[in-house]
């Protein structure tokens, strides 16, 4: 029998795929359990329509974080911190900083895990900071860090 796996099952096949089972497994496993539905025209065209959505819906979010990648480059976020001689920090800016001055400064909330810093900020300057926007986008933001 050929089924339509809604779910990942262990051994057939992963969600949306088309696989051949054995008719006694479909009929008793899987359908039942809400694992898979029959591959019948109708669900095989359902299915088609369901990934051509998703993948819409993919290319628009890929699109719109070129679109932020782009729009961060131009801004700079100001970050105030208590230093002593030599420009140097008591304490340092980390990602969960910077985060918070996005949350701030941009209104916009940024994920501080999104955020990659080689090692935290320790002495006052200007920094360009490295953003995974999206999965394979990747943005920078200049952080000027002021003594207080």
């Amino acid at each position: 029998m050929i089924v339509i796996l809604k779910k990942d099952v262990q051994g057939t096949g992963k969600a949306g795929e088309v696989v051949k089972v054995n008719d006694g497994f479909a009929r008793n496993m899987l359908i039942p359990r809400g694992l898979a539905l029959e591959a019948t025209e109708g669900n095989v065209r359902s299915l088609e329509k369901q990934k051509a959505l998703q993948e819409k819906k993919a290319a628009e979010a890929k699109a719109q974080a070129e679109k932020l990648a782009e729009e961060l480059k131009t801004k700079t976020l100001v970050i105030k911190a208590k230093a002593g001689e030599g420009g140097r920090l008591f304490g340092a800016i980390t990602g969960k900083d910077i985060s918070e001055a996005f949350k701030s400064q941009l209104g916009m909330d940024f994920d501080k895990k999104k955020i990659e810093l080689e090692s935290p900020i320790k002495t006052l300057g200007t920094y360009t900071v490295d953003l995974r926007v999206y999965p394979e986008i990747k943005g920078s933001i200049k952080v000027e860090v002021e003594a207080e």
